[in-house]
């Protein structure tokens, strides 16, 4: 969904192109996948960080089209939401520039568009879910202006054709309609890519599949969402509900939902979108010029316009990615699990872990998805999200554990050892990997600090629900910017 689109109406006919088109895509790139067109020589791992934009109050504030234009970097994208931004850091090599080469390109470039941001006033916040976001904030007019977005929006409800239904049981319980996609604006998150070769994808995937639960244990970073406290990464349930073009009637026959975790282990990338194609109506029925059989009888590589674009409006939370740069074609695993924050430091401990870890697991002689089923991959993803740090999840060989333990114990020194194999030194590693550890060993991430600091703040104020919603939100801002991890932060 990152290119542009136009305002317009589709008509059955353009539908019934678009489903031609879709599978010519999907046949030449089966094709392509036959003769090994792919770009994996020099493999690159990528980043994409999004963010929400508050006032001096710590309030969400509908800036983001001047916060773009003063930025004035391409980098910089917009995203769902007026009070989202989105940031993509350019690709590289893992280990390339040294230790501290990719930290200090992100901080970088967060700090300049910081400074641009205060000067039309507004501020950047890394967050899953924004606390202080109330639910008059979510919308209509709280869509972003590009018309992409508006397009979405309609195919939605066109499709689902009653209100989205959210509702989320935690420490609060959340019950309430929307009548727009404008609370999965709500779900900002990190996005990890990384390039692989056709032959090694579906082992990727697998992999980043099998360890998301534990990722999101980890990580998670979205305890508030509409002044209630909820899961420890309400992200997840906001996100699967919010896009749901799903009536009650139409789940209950069995049709998948478009924010997904997907129902199997994988042999092929081509697995994955021969199941977009079958699986999913398209919401964006625009067709390219471009002829993909033609393309590749002349020697040249297709863009897959169609395909891709269908991929963009199927949310897994492991999405195949396939992309032509510098005229060659390439896979990646998008992982988009983790929700963004608190900082760059945890951003980049959290990319070391999953890198590591995955490298590691597929390196196994007997994979971790062969002594696994992938309902409990799942089950693991929602036991994460919900109890965050506190979560027990199941692992082959421990049964179901406390994560801190099973990270201490099991996977730890396994991320350790596929950055190794990387090229990665301890030196380099042990400070990343670290913050991992400590997180274990404390139990606090930033849910647990949100969480704390929030009681704190009520108990000892009593200025209100959500007046201490926005003075955790103000003095998270103040660490984020201090850039020490989040286990490290004070309750005071």
């Amino acid at each position: 969904m990152g290119r542009d689109v136009p305002a317009l109406v589709f008509t059955r006919e353009d539908r019934r192109r678009y489903r031609i088109k879709m599978q010519e895509c999907l046949d030449a790139f089966a094709q392509m996948l036959r003769e090994s067109r792919f770009e994996s020589e020099r493999p690159q791992v990528g980043l994409e960080i999004e963010l929400n934009l508050v006032d001096a109050r710590g309030e969400p504030t509908m800036r983001n089209t001047d916060v773009l234009e003063a930025i004035a970097d391409p980098a910089w994208a917009s995203e769902l939401g007026r009070f989202n931004l989105e940031i993509n850091i350019p690709p590289r090599r893992l280990t390339a520039g040294g230790p501290d080469s990719w930290e200090e390109e992100i901080r970088g470039a967060l700090n300049h568009a910081e400074e641009r941001a205060a000067a039309v006033g507004a501020h950047l916040i890394m967050v899953g879910v924004l606390p202080t976001l109330r639910q008059p904030d979510v919308g209509e007019s709280a869509l972003s202006e590009d018309p992409r977005y508006r397009l979405l929006n309609e195919q939605v409800f066109a499709a689902r054709g009653e209100d989205l239904r959210i509702e989320v049981d935690g420490v609060d319980r959340l019950r309430t309609y929307a009548d727009t996609i404008t609370p999965e604006a709500a779900c900002t998150s990190t996005q990890f890519h990384l390039q692989v070769s056709p032959d090694d994808f579906a082992s990727y995937w697998n992999a980043a599949q099998a360890i998301a639960g534990v990722q999101v244990a980890l990580a998670a970073n979205s305890p508030f969402l509409f002044g209630k406290e909820l899961w420890h990464e309400t992200r997840i349930p906001l996100f699967e509900q919010a896009t749901d073009t799903r009536s009650e009637e139409i789940k209950v026959q069995g049709v998948r939902p478009r924010v997904w975790f997907g129902e199997r282990w994988i042999t092929s990338v081509f697995d994955l979108f021969e199941e977009n194609v079958r699986y999913f109506p398209a919401l964006l029925p625009m067709c390219e010029e471009q002829d993909p059989k033609e393309t590749l009888d002349v020697g040249d590589t297709p863009e897959l316009g169609e395909l891709t674009l269908h991929n963009g409006t199927i949310y897994r939370w492991n999405r195949p990615v396939y992309a032509v740069a510098h005229d060659k074609p390439h896979l990646r695993v998008e992982n988009r699990v983790l929700p963004a924050g608190p900082t760059v430091a945890d951003v980049l401990a959290n990319g070391a872990f999953y890198y590591g870890l995955t490298r590691a697991l597929v390196d196994e002689e007997r994979p971790v998805w062969s002594r696994m089923s992938f309902s409990a991959a799942e089950d693991n993803l929602h036991a994460g999200a919900r109890h965050g740090i506190d979560a027990r999840l199941y692992w082959p060989g421990m049964g179901e554990v406390p994560v801190s333990e099973l990270v201490l114990r099991r996977l730890l020194p396994l991320a350790h050892q596929g950055l190794e194999r990387t090229g990665m030194d301890a030196a380099w590693r042990e400070p990343l990997l670290g913050i991992i550890e400590q997180r274990c060993v404390t139990g606090r991430n930033g849910a647990v600090w949100q969480k704390e600091m929030f009681h704190h703040i009520d108990s000892t104020t009593h200025a209100g629900h959500h007046e201490a919603l926005r003075r955790m939100t103000r003095q998270y801002i103040d660490y984020m910017h201090l850039n020490a991890p989040v286990h490290t932060w004070p309750v005071e």
